[in-house]
């Protein structure tokens, strides 16, 4: 008989999402649905704006990915007005992109990834003597890993058990079978996830550096309003472009000493994982990270393409212009478009809601119905999973010696073939790997930074079109990115200076969408197939997988009045 375990919502994670999985007689998942449970409208809200003023509206999709959708914003009204940004605007922007991507994944493996292979409560039984070792040996060169340093932290979490109330730990399965670390791989992780807590609160004040701000720090249609001047005392000045510096240098001790060496560690307990969650095969990435302009696709650190069936030695081009290749279904989604359509290329994308499903709360939903707020992306007719494993793969595929060195020593350290990727756990580690050589582009675009404006380049902005009389009566542009979770575009239809469409696919769009026309799964429900469980009234499994993806439906699925009202209010007292 089938048992559906439902989970809803998925915590650690930004937005709403549910998943229901379907297990046969086995034990294991034979189907899967993932629903975005709650309306994106930012789509409508932006139609008749300024084009000017997008980036600020789209940027509060997500206090997440606080950046990146203001960087594909500005993009794309620059791609549709012709508008090249000075070369100090680009680097700033790569490094205001990199550090997000640092502090993010960063966060993910800690804070909301961890847990699914880190037994909080285990930790107790630890012997501090031995976690000192085992976290020297992981790491030689951390700089805590004494027996007082982890007894204190023992100490701190025995506090939370005994009191009842875990707190930041609160919400998980403890003492699950599926968990496999001894005791002080646990404790070392508890520590670690404290430390990256601490940290993870510094690396964003480059944003306020070179953005004003930090969640949605400020961007600029041409360039960036970054003013510098390095003996100002008003302006970005030599002491932050130092302070600057000191934070990176941080990042990548974290990055270092604690990120790559706990993952590793933790993989290496973790094997049968190499060979659950693969799902689709396929992957797709825009690209990033421009070393000579944005239309320069050769140039990126992060490299464009599609990877089909996992076949790596070929990666195909990928075009977000063309109509052809980029589209979105609505087929299991509660939307309608005009004159019965079911899939369209953003430019010509509408966003018009119709809930068909059934009223809230209910039990289930019905998977050969509308069962998502998230449509349906395709490349080329193809369900295609984006993030970190995508941008590795293409990265490797693409023979990118970065790429290729950082992968050649994960799968050597953990003595796993390539194919291993192709897994959940493949996916964790590959978001990892991209931290590794996103901490070090982000040392080097600053270094970019320092020579240009020695060189006495300190221009950040071209304001030439800035007035709408510069502008045709009518543009088209799109702006892309490679978003901590995935492949980001945006799509604007420019007419007499409004904003007459725009149209947003975002990375959980891509991963979390329903089945198409043709039964295609999104990679989600792809991925979850085939996964044992050991307890369905504890789905851990479904967690890790889905975790590894690093769900952001608020992106996906975001909610706000018409007018930009207020829906709710909510008073918090603590």
């Amino acid at each position: 008989m089938t048992v559906r375990v439902v989970v809803d919502p998925v915590t650690r994670i930004e937005g709403h999402l549910r998943i229901e999985a379907m297990l046969n007689d086995s034990g294991h998942v034979g189907d899967a649905m993932s629903s975005g449970t709650m309306w994106r409208g930012l789509e409508v809200i932006l139609q008749g704006r300024d084009p000017r003023d997008a980036w600020a509206f789209c940027e509060r999709i997500c206090g997440v990915c606080t950046t990146v959708h203001a960087l594909a914003s500005v993009r794309c009204v620059e791609n549709a007005l012709g508008i090249t940004v000075p070369k100090n605007a680009e680097i700033i922007r790569n490094i205001m992109f990199l550090t997000q991507m640092v502090q993010d994944h960063v966060i993910h493996f800690y804070h909301l990834h961890a847990l699914d292979w880190v037994d909080i409560v285990s930790a107790l039984k630890a012997d501090p003597v031995a976690t000192a070792a085992l976290a020297q040996k992981v790491s030689p060169s951390a700089e805590k890993a004494s027996p007082g340093y982890f007894r204190d932290i023992a100490t701190t979490l025995k506090k939370y058990v005994d009191s009842g109330q875990l707190g930041l730990f609160d919400n998980a399965y403890w003492g699950h079978p599926a968990y496999k670390l001894p005791p002080e791989a646990n404790l070392m992780a508890v520590a670690h996830y404290l430390e990256a807590l601490k940290w993870q609160k510094e690396i964003i004040k480059i944003h306020t550096v070179f953005g004003g701000k930090n969640p949605h720090p400020n961007y600029l249609v041409g360039g960036m309003a970054s003013a510098i001047n390095l003996q100002g005392d008003s302006a970005i000045n030599i002491e932050r472009l130092n302070m600057v510096k000191d934070l990176i240098t941080q990042a990548k001790q974290i990055v270092d000493t604690l990120y790559i060496p706990d993952l590793l560690a933790v993989a290496s307990f973790y094997p049968e994982w190499t060979q659950i969650g693969g799902g689709l095969g396929n992957y797709l990435a825009y690209g990033d990270i421009p070393q000579h302009g944005i239309s320069d696709v050769s140039s990126f650190k992060f490299p464009r393409g599609a990877i089909l069936n996992k076949n790596l030695a070929e990666v195909l081009p990928v075009d977000p212009a063309d109509a052809g290749q980029v589209q979105e279904e609505i087929t299991h989604s509660w939307y309608e478009y005009s004159g019965g359509k079911t899939a369209l290329h953003p430019w010509e994308g509408e966003t018009s809601p119709k809930y068909t499903g059934p009223k809230p709360p209910y039990t289930q939903l019905d998977e050969n119905a509308k069962y998502s707020w998230l449509k349906t992306p395709r490349w080329k007719g193809n369900a295609m999973e984006v993030g970190p494993l995508a941008r590795v793969l293409i990265g490797f595929a693409s023979g990118h010696g970065d790429f290729k060195e950082v992968v050649t020593a994960a799968l050597g350290a953990l003595k796993i073939p390539a194919a291993a990727l192709f897994s959940t756990l493949g996916r964790t580690a590959a978001r990892g790997l991209e931290t590794q050589l996103a901490v070090q582009w982000l040392k080097d675009e600053f270094d970019n930074l320092i020579a240009n404006l020695k060189a006495g380049d300190s221009t950040t902005a071209d304001t030439s079109k800035w007035e709408p009389s510069t502008w045709p009566a009518e543009a088209k542009g799109y702006g892309f990115t490679e978003a901590p979770r995935g492949a980001l575009c945006h799509w604007i239809h420019i007419k007499d200076a409004k904003i007459a469409n725009y149209q947003i696919v975002v990375p959980s769009t891509w991963n979390a969408s329903p089945k198409d026309a043709k039964g295609q799964h999104g990679a989600y429900e792809s991925a979850l197939l085939g996964t044992p469980m050991a307890d369905p009234k504890r789905p851990l499994e479904i967690l890790r997988t889905i975790h590894s993806f690093d769900p952001c439906l608020a992106c996906a699925s975001h909610v706000i009045g018409k007018d930009g009202r207020k829906l709710s209010e909510f008073l918090i007292r603590v």
